[in-house]
């Protein structure tokens, strides 16, 4: 059986004409066993080495590397092939695929367009140009132009709209669908499109990819790393999501999984600076002094924070406040501060004292976890509010921003929300050593916050 599948992969390879059909057929064949994308890289090799030693340069030769290439997800590789390949709608479109993974979403966008045009899987090629001028408009949403990425994805809704008709019931248009919600920032109606789109072919990588980024963006850690392990079972693999899945292992302290994770980038690209960065971190994690007395006093802390709050004896109306607030632990109320107590409707001084009594019995006090003292250091830095200043109301505006419209990656995300930092003003009154005493926040974060509130013309405390 193993010899027949071997056989499948490289008779299609070598298949004559290599054409729509056989791309069909090969695509097909990787999607009943991922196992033959080891054959199919295989076929490549013999592809390139036969070329090597007798030089065609035929454009069918260049399209059947490229396409492989790019199936590997090779894709530098692979476009480079493609565009000796000829003006030819398959071309255009793997060309499409390599660009978009690429990060060159115009370029995608146009061999997109143009594939359609020419006839080649028209309608997916739409879906596709869609979901490469969604991207265009992301991309300009991080840099801050909010006209113009709503004019992207107001394009890539136009395609997608014209296209329900004929293709609106496939498992792509759902997903292009759901990807276009997430980006103008519908999380649920974006998840029920995706959910849809899985319905339909539970392995569509783009579905699992948005669908475990919607639940990180949540918090649901679980079925995060649920979604970014099935999406890295099928290749070609986002790198977006080897580095996401590492970044979860890293906070659940599973380093050897997040080192192996931050690999699989570094095979592909290996000068990828996150991952490179996050690689030496996580050795660094794992070959760090074991204090055994330290472990164990973090371990009964940890304990203790972890205790329902409805285990103590608290009044109804402070039972309420808490739970309208989703505070849930003792840990919770250590990441809470008296003001944002008091901020709850019904919360009053009484209810405050009732809590930081039982709180001081318990030796921990609201507000501790954001002075760094979570695993029982000293209390760090006074983060209160400082002296208001003036300031015009349009950079007023901008400090009132919430921190989720800066469009930061995973690991910055992580960071804000245990400092419990909410808008932009808030993240200004923090220095940059301040941030990096946050657990997995390193300099590439630091750097990428930094230019983020730069582009607004805005800095971090000190800098």
């Amino acid at each position: 059986m193993t010899e027949m599948m071997t056989t499948d992969v490289r008779a299609i390879m070598d298949r004559t004409p290599f054409d729509v059909s056989a791309v069909a057929d090969l695509r097909e064949v990787l999607n009943r066993d991922p196992s033959r994308y080891r054959t199919l890289r295989d076929a490549v090799a013999t592809i390139r080495d036969r070329e090597k030693q007798q030089p065609s340069g035929s454009q069918e030769t260049n399209l059947r590397l490229g396409v492989g290439e790019v199936l590997l997800g090779r894709y530098a590789a692979g476009l480079d092939n493609l565009k000796r390949a000829g003006d030819v709608g398959m071309a255009l479109y793997f060309q499409g695929l390599a660009a978009e993974n690429l990060q060159r979403y115009q370029e995608a966008a146009d061999a997109f367009a143009k594939s359609a045009k020419l006839g080649y899987d028209a309608k997916n090629s739409e879906l596709r140009r869609a979901g490469a001028l969604r991207r265009l408009g992301q991309a300009d949403q991080s840099n801050g132009k909010f006209e113009q990425a709503a004019g992207k994805f107001q394009e890539a809704k136009t395609i997608l709209g014209g296209l329900e008709t004929s293709v609106g019931s496939s498992a792509e248009y759902h997903f292009q669908q759901g990807a276009v919600l997430a980006a103008e920032g519908d999380l649920e109606l974006a998840a029920a499109e995706l959910e849809k789109a899985l319905a339909l072919d539970r392995d569509h990588n783009g579905a699992l990819f948005e669908l475990a980024y919607i639940n990180d963006l949540y918090g649901n850690d679980d079925a995060a790393v649920d979604f970014y392990k099935r999406c890295t079972e099928r290749p070609p693999v986002p790198l977006a999501a080897w580095i996401n899945l590492g970044v979860l292992y890293e906070d659940e302290m599973k380093f050897r999984e997040a080192e192996q994770c931050y690999r699989h980038v570094l095979d592909y690209d290996p000068n990828h600076p996150r991952a490179r960065l996050f690689f030496k971190d996580c050795q660094a994690s794992k070959g760090m002094y074991y204090d055994e007395e330290a472990e164990k006093g973090y371990t009964v802390l940890k304990q203790l924070l972890e205790i329902p709050v409805t285990d103590f004896e608290l009044s109804v109306r402070s039972r309420n406040c808490l739970r309208k607030m989703n505070i849930r632990t003792l840990g919770d109320l250590t990441r809470t501060t008296e003001a944002a107590l008091l901020a709850s409707k019904n919360f009053g001084e009484t209810s405050l004292a009732e809590i930081k009594e039982m709180m001081r019995s318990k030796g921990v006090r609201l507000g501790m976890a954001l002075e760094g003292a979570e695993r029982g250091g000293p209390g760090g830095n006074d983060h209160r509010a400082e002296p208001a200043q003036e300031v015009s109301p349009e950079v007023q505006a901008m400090l009132s921003k919430p921190i989720s419209e800066l469009s930061l990656s995973v690991r910055a995300r992580k960071c804000m929300s245990k400092l419990n930092l909410q808008t932009v003003g808030d993240l200004t009154k923090r220095s940059g050593d301040d941030l990096l005493e946050c657990k997995n926040f390193g300099v590439t974060s630091l750097n990428e916050v930094r230019d983020k509130l730069s582009a607004l013309g805005l800095k971090l405390k000190n800098d």
